[in-house]
């Protein structure tokens, strides 16, 4: 069920529902009266394929706010305004959509669109916290660009996250518990890039999917999370996280150091190049007849091991959790698993997650599977599953691990 508030993000429902449609879902489409002043109800019925009522006196006999409440496996608001999440919050049941909330039995997603004072304000706080409360999953709102000129916390999360969010709890209803509130979390993702040239440089294949997955489902889990994000896919940036772009394995270096100040988990997803060229051309290096010139690497430096290092010595907190990733294809000297576990020990890390991969595994899909190596020896699979669904495991992990 997609209920819609009456709000101008109600325009990005229509994108919510369309990716939720061409999944493989039926949806069925309960907007408030608000909501259908800037999208019209036709628009709803084309895209979701189902008649779309705002009234519980419509189709009295088929008692509507109660059976479609009943059948749902999932309910998504989007946008919830402040009105909506005060209805929620405190029963009310005037209209299909708010009477249907009362008799849904499955998990709810409910996804804020308000201008930041009205999602700062006390009553607002005191409302999302009761609904949590209860076990409805109130999502951190985005910050960017809201209504007029204003900017801030407050902006509708990305219709992609929506659908992400909301793939996750129908897979795992209890994906997003509040147990990392009041703590500060860094993510890297992404790869770096290695200039040979203007134009040319070192890479990876790293989308960044899965150090955005684990970053968004942080963020939703009540963490304050800061994303170090290298070069990626074409990503929805995870609503409330701060994002800090870095290009080049130096500059992330520096942009990890810095956030990891006074963090208390570091979790480094990013593919940082292991060498770059030991010197970068002004200009582009043109094609020739003559065999090119060895291109000459230097060594990057190892940002996982330097964290650690600064742990031990004392510049980063003894209690600061660190998680390194391995991509690993196993050869002749070992299989995967001897390797990532020859790099944890190496690395001293708390926490190793392996990724095998090649063959499609990993790199550029949609899904992802792996293992956990931690220090004190603890090792358990990830069975396949989408990014947000392996990011959710490695959170239980961590979660269960520092005693939260």
């Amino acid at each position: 069920m997609l209920g819609v508030g009456g709000g101008i993000a109600a325009y990005k429902a229509c994108e919510v529902l369309r990716r939720l449609t061409e999944s493989g879902h039926h949806v069925q489409v309960l907007p408030t009266e608000a909501a259908l002043r800037f999208v019209g109800k036709a628009t709803f019925e084309a895209l979701s394929g189902n008649p779309v009522h705002t009234q519980v006196f419509e189709d009295v006999f088929e008692v509507p706010h109660v059976r479609i409440g009943q059948e749902a496996d999932l309910v998504v608001v989007a946008p919830a305004t402040a009105d909506l999440l005060a209805k929620a919050a405190h029963g009310r049941a005037d209209d299909m959509l708010t009477g249907t909330l009362l008799t849904a039995r499955c998990p709810v997603l409910m996804v804020p669109a308000m201008h930041t004072e009205m999602w700062e304000h006390a009553a607002t706080q005191d409302n999302v916290a009761l609904l949590r409360s209860r076990g409805v999953v109130v999502a951190e709102p985005a910050s960017g660009r809201l209504t007029g000129k204003d900017t801030g916390k407050g902006r509708l999360a990305d219709p992609a996250e929506i659908v992400e969010l909301a793939r996750l709890l129908l897979a795992r209803p209890d994906a997003l518990p509040r147990d990392l509130a009041g703590l500060r979390v860094v993510v890297s993702a992404g790869g770096t890039r290695e200039p040979l040239d203007p134009v040319r440089y070192l890479g990876n294949r790293s989308s960044g999917k899965q150090g955005y997955a684990l970053a968004r489902v942080a963020a939703q889990r009540g963490a304050q999370v800061t994303l170090v994000s290298a070069h990626t896919a074409a990503l929805a940036e995870p609503a409330g996280a701060e994002i800090v772009h870095a290009g080049t394995a130096l500059e992330l270096r520096d942009a990890v150091h810095k956030a990891a100040a006074d963090a208390d988990i570091v979790v480094m997803a990013a593919a940082v190049a292991d060498f770059r060229p030991a010197s970068r051309a002004d200009h582009k290096i043109k094609k020739s007849d003559r065999d090119p010139d060895p291109v000459a690497l230097t060594r990057n430096p190892d940002v996982l091991a330097e964290l650690v290092s600064a742990r031990s010595a004392g510049k980063l907190p003894d209690t600061q959790y660190i998680v390194g990733f391995a991509a690993e294809t196993g050869d002749e000297s070992g299989d995967v698993l001897t390797h990532a576990r020859a790099k944890l020990a190496r690395k001293g890390c708390d926490l190793l997650v392996l990724n095998a991969v090649g063959d499609g595994k990993a790199f550029e899909v949609e899904d992802n599977a792996g293992w956990l190596l931690a220090a004190d020896g603890t090792e358990r699979a990830i069975a396949l599953g989408s990014k947000a669904q392996m990011a959710t495991a490695i959170w239980d992990f961590i979660a269960e691990s520092t005693g939260r």
